[in-house]
């Protein structure tokens, strides 16, 4: 183990955005910190590179170099470069973070298709200036017609892709009616003004970026089974090249008549008998009244404290805020600041901690319009001390050794982006259509995605879903319910006031990077470029493997977990696209991740 006891350059989490020219000690060696380095990072003391002859030391350099983008007022960071550019215009037009998340939200849908979406739905955690915190759930229901063995066979056997790749995997779409939710109650603009950009989008056309082309290229063979989806997503049958122009003439149509005809033009008018007439001709069960039955909810948000910071987040039916914070709440008494990041102290607890939280959380959680969430308990002083007393200190737990400890049950593709305003309002929002343009499927002459998030259910218990994730009865398929999600928009307090937003795509690992965006600045000492940049690592319960990024473990680290009990293997995480507000002067840090190169941090 590494020593608990060795010193390391740290600076004050609460003002470690103030504190500039500070020391970053890399490998136990001190070395000036590049450009805007926000205060000295916090790493474990390792092996000298001549010891090993190839500890990532560039990784670690091009880390210390990061920098942040920087505003006086206002901030919007998204995966995609021109939504982002769109809500930046209408925040500097007037409009709050509601207006702008709007507005940004259905410019995704226009320039980020994979993910981006008005077919699938998703979670807005809000902040209003008045210190309301605020919560909605847009996700998607199940049809009534869903039954618990509809993804399985005449024998129980769950059936590989049909809760991903047919019309049996779509639920009701929520974001349309989500969007149009949160403008009416906290937006000062009309529904024309912040779609009006997305239309411009669609109709026009956008300038292809590589970001762009490789999200498209990732499902060429899937585009050129459907005619109408080839028609607009492969260039005469062909994949687009970087510089191409995007024309998307029926999406533009479609947010047109949203615009015209607000929510009832999607769930009663002529997009929805267009979405069941398509679900009828693919062996779908979506109806007319699926669509008019569909509501968006108003939530009370997850809530915790850590260390002084307020964490504001998803309650179910997102697992997001409610794991984040019961592992949160198992570290909060371990030194991570003083083991430093990457040590095999903070590594081994930290995901001892992950490994306890998804098994609950797989477990226990599910739509709470159709089981008991144990949330009190989840989050109680004495669970998070009974799990942490179960942590031995040398030895990693097989997960066949870890259940959900309350007894039994009562019962990779999304995007997130986080706006800030000039008036201390904060949005953070995550949403999805599931998997990588969700089925692949377009109904008719719609011109959007529709989800596959019904594979987000149990389809049986103890059986892996897409995610890896192994799920039991309580988030098995109903009529009308929400499937469980990772979704995790978070909004982080200190004294009251906003202090960060961050969130993540990427199915089961979107609590992991979400939490490590937020570890890093406050435990790490990271500026919000270096939070974001930095590698991650993720443990969900099963599979029984740690996902560590590139560069977060020396060989000899990752050799004395190994002997510890632990099999590491390679991933790269999410995209978190975050901001951070210094306590002091109010400046905005803004970091897209550049596991999303084609988004983009901007304000003013």
């Amino acid at each position: 183990m590494s020593d608990p006891n060795a010193t390391h350059a740290h600076a004050n989490p609460a003002h470690c955005t103030t504190a500039r020219g500070n020391r970053v000690r890399w490998l136990g060696v001190a070395m000036v910190a590049l450009l805007a380095t926000p205060c000295a990072l916090v790493w474990a003391q390792q092996v000298n590179p001549d010891e090993t002859g190839h500890e990532p030391v560039q990784t670690r350099e091009a880390l210390a170099r990061a920098k942040p983008v920087t505003a006086k007022h206002a901030m919007v960071v998204s995966a995609q470069h021109l939504a982002t550019l769109v809500g930046v215009d209408i925040l500097k037009r007037g409009g709050n973070a509601v207006d702008a998340a709007v507005a940004v939200g259905f410019a995704e849908a226009v320039v980020h298709p994979c993910c981006g979406n008005i077919g699938g739905g998703g979670f807005m955690t809000i902040h209003l200036k008045d210190g309301r915190n605020l919560f909605l759930n847009f996700r998607e229901k199940a049809p009534a017609k869903a039954t618990p063995t509809m993804f399985q066979d005449a024998d129980g056997n769950v059936v590989d892709g049909r809760s991903t790749d047919t019309y049996l995997g779509v639920g009701v779409p929520g974001t349309v009616m989500g969007f149009a939710t949160a403008l009416k109650a906290y937006g000062t603009m009309s529904l024309q003004e912040v779609i009006a950009p997305a239309i411009k989008l669609a109709r026009e056309g956008y300038i292809l970026k590589q970001g762009d082309v490789d999200s498209l290229d990732s499902r060429t063979s899937d585009f050129a089974e459907h005619a109408n989806v080839a028609a607009i997503f492969l260039n005469h049958g062909k994949p687009f090249k970087v510089g191409e122009r995007l024309v998307q003439k029926d999406l533009a149509h479609t947010l047109e008549l949203i615009a015209k005809g607000g929510t009832k033009a999607f769930y009663e008018g002529s997009i929805a008998h267009t979405v069941v007439k398509a679900s009828d001709a693919n062996g779908g069960i979506l109806s007319l009244q699926d669509f008019a039955d569909y509501t968006a909810q108003w939530e009370k948000p997850i809530q915790c404290q850590y260390h002084g910071y307020t964490v504001v987040s998803a309650p179910p039916p997102s697992s997001g805020g409610t794991t984040l914070c019961l592992i949160l709440q198992i570290i909060e008494p371990y030194p991570l600041a003083k083991w430093g990041y990457g040590s095999v102290n903070s590594v081994h607890y930290l995901v001892e901690a992950e490994r306890r939280a998804f098994a609950d959380r797989n477990t226990y959680l599910g739509d709470p319009a159709f089981v008991h969430n144990p949330i009190d308990r989840l989050l109680s002083d004495e669970h998070a001390a009974e799990l942490r007393a179960t942590i031995l200190p040398d030895k990693a737990t097989p997960s066949s050794e870890i259940k959900g400890s309350l007894g039994a049950p009562e019962g990779n593709h999304t995007t997130h982006y986080s706006v800030v305003d000039k008036d201390g309002n904060a949005v953070a929002v995550t949403y999805t259509i599931n998997f990588l343009f969700g089925n692949k499927q377009i109904a008719g002459d719609t011109g959007f995605f529709l989800n596959d998030e019904m594979d987000d259910f149990t389809a049986k218990p103890g059986v892996a879903n897409g995610a890896g994730l192994v799920q039991g009865v309580v988030n098995q398929v109903e009529p009308g319910k929400r499937p469980l999600s990772s979704m995790t928009p978070t909004i982080v307090l200190r004294q009251g006031k906003p202090f960060m937003l961050t969130g993540s795509p990427g199915s089961a690992t979107i609590i992991s990077s979400t939490l490590e965006s937020f570890l890093n600045v406050v435990e790490f000492g990271m500026n919000m470029q270096q939070a974001v940049n930095a590698p991650r690592l993720h443990q969900q319960w099963y599979p029984d493997v740690v996902y560590a990024g590139e560069g977060l473990l020396t060989p000899k680290s990752q050799q004395t977990l190994e002997a510890m009990g632990y099999t590491f293997k390679r991933f790269s995480g999410g995209a978190v696209e975050a901001i951070l507000i210094n306590p002091e002067t109010g400046v905005l840090e803004g970091a897209n991740d550049p596991r999303r190169p084609a988004g983009l941090a901007a304000g003013y």
